[in-house]
């Protein structure tokens, strides 16, 4: 038997695709082109784009490749939270995501190939392999050292007055400060990470054969693609993640696991 976690996964689309320059400074926003077909609910995430010319934009992006300004070209996406109803939110969420390759030509015809397209997670991952999950911790507030860091308490004579679950000391007298090591008081949780080669188990668009009788506690019934994790993620439910292919993966082998059986019995008792 082995552990997972069930993640709702409906497919995003593609708002825009947006080229990047390259200096000594780093990178910069260029130029950009936008879709025709823009979902009205993403007027409350952005102020939509009003007679735009696309294909002047679509000019400038190609004269910007053509006199090899530039170095990158990325995604603009966003979801789609309102096809999910274990989830209130109707606002998308929009990022970037990189165009992977070497021929930007090639890179700008795909590009343009998605412009109002939905991309789903079957075209960035298979099942069997490993993807880096990025999410918003379960937020806990401040805390103390010992549940923020896991300090020993101290000793019953080192504790007179209340202090059994302070620090024993705030660091040596020189360096003359307190150095960011030393284990103290602040703020738990509610902070981006990200777990690496989290194992794909499974990614289905049959929502039906993994939602158990009454749905999914605190959550509500399935009616999207799902994917299987091994093992659990950052966060609580109903919260935003991202899924990317492993960056880490060394010596892992991709194989397709054989999931012999899952539970649909109701979780309510």
């Amino acid at each position: 038997m082995v552990p997972v976690t069930v993640i709702e996964v409906p497919s995003m689309k593609v708002a825009a695709i947006r080229a990047y320059s390259r200096d000594t400074y780093g990178k910069h926003a260029l130029t950009e082109i936008w879709s025709d077909q823009l979902d009205v609910l993403l007027g409350r995430r952005i102020t939509m784009p009003k007679d735009y010319d696309r294909e002047a934009a679509q000019k400038k992006f190609a004269d910007a490749i053509k006199a090899g300004t530039v170095a990158e070209i990325h995604a603009v996406t966003y979801t789609q939270p309102a096809t999910m109803s274990g989830v209130p939110k109707k606002v998308p969420d929009l990022m970037e995501i990189k165009i992977g390759g070497a021929d930007l030509n090639k890179l700008f015809e795909f590009g343009l190939g998605l412009l109002g397209k939905e991309v789903s997670l079957n075209n960035v991952i298979q099942t069997g392999a490993y993807a880096d999950i990025t999410a918003i911790t379960t937020g806990k507030g401040t805390q103390g050292a010992v549940k923020r860091w896991g300090i020993s308490l101290r000793k019953r004579k080192h504790s007179v007055g209340g202090k059994e679950r302070h620090i024993g000391t705030l660091g040596p007298w020189n360096p003359h400060h307190i150095r960011w090591q030393v284990p103290q008081i602040g703020q738990m949780g509610f902070q981006q990470r990200t777990e690496f080669n989290k194992r794909i188990l499974k990614v289905s668009e049959n929502a039906g054969e993994i939602t158990p009788a009454g749905g999914f506690l605190h959550y509500g019934v399935l009616r999207n693609p799902y994917v299987l994790v091994k093992g659990s993620i950052p966060g609580p439910i109903k919260r935003l993640i991202r899924i990317r292919p492993a960056i880490r993966q060394g010596e892992h082998v991709v194989r397709t696991p054989a999931i012999q059986f899952v539970s649909v019995q109701s979780k309510q008792g």
